[in-house]
């Protein structure tokens, strides 16, 4: 064979076989380049469009059922395919070639029981329902985010899944969907919160542990009712209850490590209902928090000891309930340390590295930290406090508004730590793990 010919054989194999090249400027280009994309008149509107119409329906955990409606009717027009149901209500989309890599992104579809006190148009029209915690938000910028990858599949290399998950309220629905089999094959994954608090176009993050892990609790303590102006004839829970309260608040104080961040709040009390009549029972509930497992199983323990302990002493009964049914532990958000590197990265090349903070733990929680004890996950806020404009008010409040302009940054910035895992951070997969004809698509 002569040499032209081989030049020629070498050519093909090349074209068929040869393996794409990033340069470290190709891949910077990418998150300007879908926000770019994101920004656009037509796809800004088409986002808002949808944060508007899911912020008007809200729905309570696992009662989603309009707002998957809403997202699967959304994906099924970008062509997107996805598996429905997971964790009653939740939704998987898929993305690319069906084959490894695959990484995921995530957003939450539930609401708060609260009625909404913001006057605009789209107001929420679900008597004692509001989108007060950003969700609606949240699953836009992920809709955001696959329309993004789906207009660019020339630089997909792998699988994005998109995780609509239900139930983050409390509910404990990405426990659910882990159950169900969503994170089947998902090397990573990526989630993000609104932050009214930080200014726009600006994220924020840490590495290693970023909320806590939260815990409730219920008591009730049990004595016996009387006249109050003949108290010795009665066992008066509201006065055992008190001394609980003040109890454990020395769990904190006197038993933790000062380094060692944890809360016990009680904040709910409940007992009697005149002013002469000492009650037969009282009920107290809380919450807890801290940042490691250790810590936080140790406030479970001490939590009941005390407050089984404290009613003794004065002659009450107790039984405690931790609520694990309905609001299940979240363990601690713990972000991985190679995935934060990866963050600062992607989101530096889109809004410049002086805009991509670190910051302190938060006592907040997020049930994002279910998927961190499988899967290396990442979590981060997103800016949205316009300083021309009013200041927003915190989240879980009746007043909370979305600042619309922060939408596109989200989609595009998961869309780009998305893409931009597949293409420099994907392990070696060997050829003989690939299923070509994947179950997913």
């Amino acid at each position: 064979m002569d040499f032209s010919r081989w030049v020629f054989l070498i050519l093909i194999f090349v074209s068929f076989f040869a393996i794409p090249i990033w340069s470290d400027s190709s891949l910077s280009e990418i998150p300007i380049n879908f926000l770019n994309f994101a920004k656009k008149a037509e796809v800004f509107d088409w986002i808002v469009g949808v944060r508007r119409r899911i912020h008007e329906n809200p729905e309570l955990g696992y009662e989603e059922f309009e707002t998957s409606k809403l997202i699967r009717e959304e994906l099924d027009k970008l062509g997107i395919s996805y598996k429905y149901p997971f964790a009653t209500t939740g939704v998987v989309g898929f993305i690319g070639s069906g084959k490894p890599p695959f990484v995921a992104i995530r957003a939450d579809m539930d609401a708060l029981p609260m009625q909404e006190m913001v006057d605009w148009a789209h107001k929420s029209k679900n008597a004692g329902k509001m989108h007060a915690c950003g969700h609606d938000a949240h699953v836009a910028m992920l809709l955001g985010a696959a329309k993004i990858l789906q207009e660019h599949p020339d630089i997909l290399k792998g699988t994005v899944a998109l995780v609509f998950q239900p139930a983050e309220e409390g509910g404990g629905g990405a426990k659910k969907m882990i159950d169900a089999g969503a994170l089947e094959n998902i090397e990573a994954i990526f989630g993000l919160h609104v932050n009214p608090q930080f200014p726009l176009g600006k994220v924020s993050s840490r590495p290693g542990p970023f909320l806590a892990g939260s815990g409730f609790f219920e008591a009730v303590i049990s004595g016996k009712g009387g006249h109050a102006a003949i108290p010795q004839h009665s066992i008066d829970p509201i006065l055992a209850a008190s001394n609980v309260i003040v109890s454990l608040q020395h769990l904190v104080s006197r038993e933790a490590d000062p380094l060692d961040s944890q809360v016990v709040t009680v904040a709910k009390f409940q007992g009697g209902g005149a002013f002469n009549v000492i009650p037969d029972s009282v009920t107290i509930g809380g919450t807890f928090r801290a940042f490691s497992k250790e810590s936080f199983q140790q406030l479970r323990q001490r939590i009941e000891e005390v407050i089984v302990g404290q009613a003794a002493v004065q002659r009450c009964n107790a039984t405690v309930d931790f609520l694990t049914k309905e609001k299940p532990f979240f363990p601690p958000t713990v972000n991985d340390k190679n995935l934060h590197k990866h963050f600062q990265r992607v989101a530096g090349d889109m809004l410049g590295n002086d805009h991509v903070k670190d910051m302190e733990p938060l006592m907040g929680s997020e049930d994002f930290a279910f998927y961190q004890e499988v899967i290396p996950g990442y979590f981060y806020l997103l800016g949205m406090q316009d300083e021309t404009n009013e200041k927003l008010v915190s989240v879980h409040s009746p007043y909370f508004k979305i600042n619309e302009e922060a939408l596109p940054i989200g989609a595009a910035l998961q869309a780009s730590l998305a893409i931009r895992y597949l293409l420099e951070a994907q392990p070696q997969v060997p050829s003989s793990s690939i299923n070509d004809h994947h179950d997913e698509l």
